[in-house]
């Protein structure tokens, strides 16, 4: 059978979703020999970097789901995997789901204390760790009486397995949790159905190009890489999942794997393009394919110069020097990018653009009494989408706080032009309200600074604003390689501010990365920032009020 048949009898089954998606797959003898999915680990005597077969890709979750269910796991169980490596993320959340039961992922960057508090919160009735991750849980988690170590999963008999559970679109499928970058991780569920939305939109449409081998930058345990592995399967294609994402191991697999298209969060492309790219052979790439937070034109100019990509014009089809950049917005909540840019050598429309919204996605800027704002006017952006998480796990303040006027709201400010591109501007958590109609935006200020000083790698904007309403911020920066540090950039970074904006700067300071606080998904932590710089900044505030 086709791969385009495939694909139309998946979108056109309205059973099929999250939960079933290998077995839908393997009892209708799709493709069963050939290659799926790829991990930087050996799985169960399987090399790493040689991919499973989808027959052997249902062998090795069948193993693993007898395992569980004879350890007394059944459906709607939820069950935390807090382990290092891709391979038993992805492999045991699909093993979990195979039964109804509900795999919790969790970061394996997070801290041991940090986790054992979230995952006490997630009620779990079992945790599944390896060596490292159950000592730096210790004996901090509580209510849990179940510890498995991945290695107890080891020789499972496939044929004991329990059959497939029946899943309906409403049904909890799975559990991820937001960046924490502002505090302690959110737990967001995702239904059968929402996080499949996408994936069944996709197959509706022609077979993109670009996603024959894709290669996985993105945290294995978050929403997006579920949604990777369903779109991978369903469109009968391979995606190798990295279980490090530093921008090191990614070059490294991309020269070595040759993959067709790299998914990452926009935390991935500074560290890639922090390299020198013509030391990597990176001319496999058509399709850099960015989710989460919107990326910066200066990294995203700068990977689209190497790779290659497939032009079509008077004289025919012919493949060019220069890859394609696929920017939007979107977050664990959101369940996929709900907007979509596509940046190549040939087109121009930065400045934090996130596109327009996909088909299925019905976009709104609000102001704070829920009412949509006109062109133009920066306002909190409201989603709503098949693709939204029901809400929080165990957290039902958080999930109706985060609703207004029927609209998810993503925690972002944006506005949209009279084309209806829309545009991001900043975290609303992070944006300072400087009076006078006048706001201090770090995102979109961050942007400024990048894309008019080519020697800085990236930029972080600290703002704090003291008693008496003055406001003043600092700018950091980490350089290209070779740049000069001693250099003062003070007013050039300035220069690419509006004055009002200008006028809060107190220092720009240049740094080393390792300075610069991140979460475990790569995000940087400016709620830290803000601590780490708040005295000095407010006493700057004071001397020098600012003028708006």
């Amino acid at each position: 059978m086709t791969v385009k048949t495939t694909r139309a009898q998946l979108a056109a089954n309205p059973d099929l979703g999250i939960g079933n998606v290998l077995s839908t797959l393997v009892h209708n003898g799709y493709g069963l020999d050939e290659p799926t999915l790829s991990f930087d680990t050996d799985v169960d005597g399987h090399p790493a970097w040689q991919a499973l077969t989808l027959r052997e890709l249902e062998f090795q979750v069948a193993a693993r789901a007898s395992v569980f269910y004879a350890k007394g796991i059944r459906s709607r169980d939820p069950v935390a995997i807090y382990v290092s490596s891709a391979a038993d993320l992805v492999l045991n959340y699909l093993a979990l789901s195979r039964f109804g039961a509900i795999p919790a992922l969790v970061n394996r960057n997070l801290p041991g204390e940090t986790a054992a508090v979230y995952i006490t919160r997630l009620r779990p009735v079992a945790v599944l760790t390896d060596a490292a991750h159950r000592a730096a849980l210790g004996d901090r988690v509580e209510g849990v009486d179940q510890f498995i170590d991945v290695t107890d999963l080891a020789g499972g008999d496939p044929a004991a397995a329990p059959e497939q559970y029946r899943h309906h679109a409403d049904d909890p499928v799975v559990i991820t949790h937001s960046s924490g970058t502002t505090g302690m991780p959110k737990a967001v569920v995702a239904s059968h159905s929402s996080l499949f939305a996408s994936v069944r939109h996709r197959l509706r449409l022609p077979r993109a190009q670009g996603v024959d081998r894709m290669l996985s930058a993105l945290p294995a345990n978050h929403a997006a890489i579920v949604i990777a592995t369903s779109l991978a399967l369903s469109n009968r294609s391979q995606l190798l999942c990295l279980s490090e994402q530093s921008g090191t191991a990614v070059l490294a697999a991309v020269d070595r794997w040759q993959p067709t298209c790299v998914l990452g969060f926009a935390a991935t492309w500074p560290e890639l393009v922090a390299h020198d790219l013509t030391k990597y052979d990176v001319s496999s790439v058509q399709f850099w394919w960015n989710t989460g937070d919107c990326a910066h034109e200066a990294h995203i100019r700068r990977l689209i110069s190497v790779g290659t990509r497939t032009v079509v014009n008077s004289s025919g089809v012919s493949q060019v020097t220069g890859s394609a950049f696929i920017d939007g917005l979107g977050s664990t909540e959101m369940g996929h990018s709900q907007f979509f840019i596509t940046h190549t050598p040939d087109t121009d429309r930065y400045g934090r653009c996130i596109g327009k919204p996909h088909a299925f996605a019905d976009i709104a800027v609000l102001d704070d009494n829920g009412d949509k704002l006109p062109v133009g006017e920066v306002g909190q952006l409201g989603v709503r989408s098949p693709t939204l998480a029901p809400g929080y796990w165990n957290d039902s303040v958080t999930t109706y706080r985060s609703r207004l006027a029927g609209y998810f709201l993503t925690g972002d400010l944006a506005y949209r032009d009279a084309e209806g591109f829309y545009y991001h501007v900043d975290r609303a958590v992070d944006a300072i309200d400087l009076g006078s109609g006048k706001r201090l935006y770090t995102a979109q200020s961050e942007e400024r600074v990048l894309a008019a000083n080519s020697d800085v790698l990236d930029c972080v904007v600290v703002a704090v604003k003291d008693d008496d309403g003055q406001v003043a911020s600092a700018i950091l920066l980490t350089l290209n390689a070779g740049a000069d540090a001693s250099v003062d950039r003070t007013e050039s970074v300035k220069r690419s501010l509006p004055e009002y904006v200008a006028a809060t700067v107190r220092e720009v300071i240049v740094v080393n990365e390792e300075d610069i606080p991140h979460g475990p998904t790569g995000k940087v932590r400016k709620v830290v920032l803000r601590q780490q710089h708040a005295d000095r900044l407010r006493s700057a505030a004071q001397v020098e009020p600012v003028t708006t």
